[in-house]
């Protein structure tokens, strides 16, 4: 059975994409900027699988490992009967060790912003575990979505959030994330989260400045993107990716930067650059367990178990809302 979702992200028919109004906004900005989340569409999806894959990107390696290892816990701490919502959730290779542990879960509820991607992983899913619900939605978990209610009701909503996404927001936008999830859980619900954890910054420069070139195809995708449902004006071969580490605010720092004066246009509006210009793309910022409980206890959640690898690259954390 083929999973039917629709999207509202992109162009279709001549039309200008929806977040243009975003898009136009940050390059206006004196600190020129390009929102995330634009990075995930079917191209860029597939590329963040490949780095995902690539030897010095340890997040998806160590907390892959942490998963095979303690999904068991994780799955006691979260209890039977959930109905578990997975922001951003991707090729949801992840989520396939807790499904294997939770006892009878009310139904599992799949979001991301990549519709094409969304269908192919959910269609894997169910052929997988044909007895669990599986209600995709195509969403910007940023924004207002609604998460259908399972033919059988849960005893608790637990929200899941692998990897390091939650980084990728800025202190002041993850809490307001969190006060987000702590609404859709409500009382007494749950909140699994990947954390990625402050470290040597050479581990941080290699794993986002690859060897192989797979993180700034990644990045020059978003220019890619823009060109095809925009109608933009970039030229890609005068824009290198770079990302570096800010130590004072404990975070990767993703730009593409402009190799020689010059100016691109998007629905009328144009924008220059001058040599060594750059376009911010990404935040990843790093956090150890205590500051981000601070962030965590603002929304309302409580850490109630964190596992994390040997060398202390990455946690898992279960939290509750009081």
């Amino acid at each position: 059975m083929t999973t039917t979702v629709s999207t509202t992200h992109g162009t279709h028919n001549g039309q200008l994409p929806d977040y243009l109004d975003e898009v136009l906004a940050g390059l206006s900005a004196p600190e020129k900027t390009l929102p995330c989340k634009l990075f995930y569409d079917e191209r860029g999806s597939d590329l963040f699988d490949r780095i995902c894959e690539l030897d010095e990107y340890y997040v998806t390696r160590v907390e892959n490992a942490l998963m095979a290892e303690h999904a068991a816990e994780m799955a006691d701490a979260i209890g039977p009967g959930c109905l578990l919502i997975e922001y951003g959730a991707g090729s949801s290779t992840k989520i396939r060790a807790l499904l294997d542990h939770l006892w009878e879960p009310a139904a599992f509820v799949p979001i991301d912003i990549s519709g094409e991607h969304l269908v192919r992983s959910t269609d894997a899913l169910k052929k997988s575990y044909p007895g669990v619900e599986i209600n995709p939605v195509v969403a910007d978990f940023t924004a207002p979505f609604k998460v259908p209610a399972p033919s059988i009701k849960p005893s608790r909503n637990v929200v899941y959030f692998p990897g390091s996404t939650i980084g990728n927001f800025t202190p002041e936008e993850a809490s307001d994330l969190l006060r987000g999830m702590a609404e859709r859980v409500g009382p007494g619900g749950g909140l699994l989260i990947g954390v990625d954890l402050v470290k040597d910054p050479a581990i941080l420069h290699a794993a986002y400045n690859d060897r192989e070139g797979v993180t700034a195809a990644f990045n020059l995708n978003l220019l890619v993107r823009l060109n095809r449902e925009a109608g933009a004006g970039f030229n890609l071969s005068c824009f290198t990716h770079r990302a570096s580490y800010n130590t004072e605010k404990a975070r990767i720092e993703m730009r593409l930067y402009s190799e020689r004066r010059q100016s691109a246009e998007i629905a009328g509006h144009r924008f220059d650059f001058e040599i060594g210009e750059s376009i911010l793309t990404e935040y990843s910022h790093k956090y150890t367990v205590e500051s981000f409980g601070k962030i965590a206890s603002a929304a309302g959640f409580r850490t109630r178990r964190v596992w994390m690898d040997d060398d202390e690259l990455f946690s898992v954390q279960y939290l509750e809302l009081d």
